[in-house]
């Protein structure tokens, strides 16, 4: 063989025998990697099972121990309801006892009753065998002898609170009328029924009288007044008893002079202006009347009414003065008493509207005045005021007293009419004379202006009928004998007092 192919047979087997190796130890190396994952895969599923057992075990410890508290509650709660069965059982053993604790007490009382009972009809019998009365006439006797101590009693608690109820009464109600009279003292206006007018000299007499009198004659047919002309220098009078007639001769009688043309037309042209402007006068008198007393607007024909109130007088008292005066009044009390006051100014200011109203009216001002205001749509408590304060009508709220009683303050009170003073004193002395001529009459006051009169009597000498029939004499008497305006209310009083000292 050639060294050339020795050196190639060499070189294929090293190469072979290289490959082998390799071969070989790839093969080790496979067989101690496969050896080395078996064994993590065993000692893996070492540590699995050994975890599995454990958590076995642990929850096995669990389910151990919550059975154990399980069976402590269920024991806890069967020695609870044991108890509480033992507790109802005491509980019925003294229910039970206690019941017939109180049926052996009703037996007992049930007995102790019927001879309660026995006894008392017994010693019934023998106290009526003793007595020899009926049962009805010791029942008679015993309420008979009831009611005395007690009427004695009743009477006697009744004046102690009434007395005291009275005198608080009252307390508050002259606190109540002096509060408010010391708030409110107007001045009021006496008029009388003519007028006097100034005339700048004596040929104005003339001009008046006009020929054969003609002038004063339209004056006076037009007008409805009376025109008195004579010697007083300087001046004429206009006389009448209607004052809104009176009113409008005297505006155009002045207005007349003013001009100085004087002549039947001139003198029925001034009249008429005359008359337009007091009845423009009127309403405003009643708009300002309203507002002065911060009420609410009425109607243009109870305004124009109101208004004409001002030229009316009552004893010698501005009606409209006087009205607005007892709406104040009115107002005040109803202040003092807590209740609204609008309404009780507002029946005030209106109460003698119906001195205004004309004639056809029937009934008293009053009634007319009611009738007047309910057919313009007044408030109906303010319309039964009305009605009411004369004492006609039943009134059906509070505000009718009030306005009666601010109607008797604004009228008695000193100064707000024009009487004379030796006219007042002779109309009292009269008064209390004719009530001092009966017999049986000890002293007598004529008080409140001569409205009301106070009679006193010996309780000896007259007895109960015989004083009431005096009450009435004296009043038939005063009103056959004396003239006077309104009413006077007599109160005839006959008492008698014991007294006593217990020592």
């Amino acid at each position: 063989m050639s060294p050339e192919s020795i050196n190639l047979l060499t070189h294929l087997l090293a190469l072979l025998l290289g490959g082998g190796g390799m071969f070989v130890s790839m093969r080790v190396r496979e067989s101690c990697l496969i050896r080395t994952v078996r064994e993590k895969c065993d000692q893996t599923v070492a540590l699995g099972k050994k975890e599995s057992e454990l958590f076995v075990l642990e929850s096995r410890a669990e389910l151990d121990a919550a059975s154990r508290k399980r069976e402590e509650e269920l024991r806890e709660k069967a020695c609870a309801v044991e108890s509480l069965r033992e507790k109802t059982a005491r509980l019925h053993e003294e229910a039970a006892a206690r019941a017939a604790e109180a049926r052996r007490v009703e037996n007992e009382a049930l007995a102790l009753r019927t001879r309660v009972e026995t006894e008392r009809r017994h010693y019934k019998d023998e106290a009526l065998r003793v007595a020899d009365i009926s049962a009805s006439e010791a029942r008679k006797a015993v309420f008979d002898i009831v009611r005395q101590e007690c009427e004695t009693e009743l009477v006697r608690l009744r004046s102690e609170i009434l007395g005291r109820r009275e005198e608080d009464i009252r307390e508050e109600a002259r606190r109540i009328l002096v509060d408010t009279m010391q708030r409110l003292a107007p001045e009021v206006s006496q008029e009388t029924n003519t007028a006097i007018i100034s005339i700048p000299s004596e040929d104005m007499k003339g001009r008046l009288i006009g020929r054969e009198g003609r002038n004063i004659k339209t004056f006076e047919q037009v007008t409805g007044t009376t025109l008195l002309v004579d010697e007083t220098p300087d001046s004429v009078l206009v006389s009448s008893f209607d004052p809104v007639r009176r009113e409008i001769a005297r505006l155009a009688l002045v207005a007349l002079i003013g001009d100085g043309r004087i002549h039947p037309s001139s003198i029925e042209s001034f009249v008429e202006r005359a008359r337009e402007q007091v009845i423009a006068n009127v309403s405003e008198l009643g708009r300002a009347a309203l507002q002065d007393l911060n009420l609410e607007p009425a109607s243009s024909a109870v305004t124009e009414l109101l208004g004409r109130l001002h030229f009316r007088l009552s004893v010698n008292q501005n009606t409209l003065s006087h009205s607005i005066e007892v709406a104040r009044f009115a107002g005040l009390i109803a202040m003092e008493l807590g209740v609204d006051p609008r309404p009780a100014r507002r029946a005030g200011l209106f109460h003698d509207i119906g001195k205004a109203i004309d004639a056809e009216f029937e009934g008293s001002h009053a009634i007319a005045g009611a009738r007047w205001l309910c057919g313009n749509d007044e408030d109906p408590c303010v319309v039964n005021a009305v009605a009411a304060h004369h004492g006609e009508k039943q009134p059906t709220s509070i505000y009718a007293p009030i306005v009666m009683l601010a109607d008797k303050i604004s009228a008695s009170r000193p100064g707000a009419r024009n009487t004379t003073l030796d006219g007042y004193i002779g109309r009292m002395k009269s008064m209390e004379r004719i009530a001092m001529e009966f017999p049986g009459v000890a002293e007598a006051y004529a008080v409140m202006a001569g409205r009301e009169m106070r009679v006193i009597v010996v309780p000896e000498k007259l007895s109960e009928a015989e004083a009431r029939e005096t009450t009435l004499k004296i009043r038939t008497r005063i009103e056959n004998s004396l003239q006077y305006t309104g009413t006077i209310h007599i109160t005839l009083i006959r008492e008698q007092r014991f007294h006593e000292e217990a020592r």
